[in-house]
């Protein structure tokens, strides 16, 4: 049998005859259900096991849902894909104006620093997405062409850049 004033332990069902007592608004749910002070009070403890705190979110875990934040200029596919396939070929074409290792070195760092400052311009004015994909793809083509510079360095012992 189950005590009606044991705070553990909910009361028991109202039978059927009884109307139900009007909910609670939100303002009085939060507050301790006795307080030395007076009802006003705050108290250190939380809320009696009787107040029924809404329940928002997916339900998976009760309580109140955070707040969701959101970018407001979101990066998309298509602009993503247009910024990396620019700076492909932007790379490319600097690429094939060298003679040699060092000279497609050299244009290749050229091509990514002006890249790179294209995609600080599009950050701030234009699209962030085209800005992505210029500095992810003009740093692919950076690292490749410095890569073939390490692998030269490392075979001939000769740094190849001077």
């Amino acid at each position: 049998m189950t005590n009606p004033n044991d705070p553990w332990h909910p009361a028991a069902p109202a039978s059927s005859a009884a109307p139900s007592p009007a909910p609670a608004p939100a303002s009085e749910l939060l507050q301790p259900a006795f307080s030395p002070a007076g009802p006003h009070a705050s108290a250190p403890f939380a809320a009696p096991h009787s107040a029924q705190l809404p329940v928002r979110g997916s339900g998976l875990f009760p309580g109140p849902s955070r707040p969701t934040y959101r970018e407001p200029h979101p990066v998309n596919a298509g602009p993503l894909l247009a910024g990396i396939g620019s700076a492909a070929l932007w790379m490319v074409l600097f690429g094939t104006l060298g003679r040699d290792l060092a000279s497609y070195a050299w244009w290749t760092i050229l091509a990514a620093i002006s890249a790179w400052g294209v995609a600080v311009v599009l950050t701030y004015l234009g699209d962030r997405g085209v800005a992505v994909g210029v500095a992810l793809s003009s740093g692919l083509g950076l690292s490749i062409a410095l890569a073939f510079v390490g692998a030269r360095w490392i075979t001939t012992e000769d740094w190849p850049l001077w």
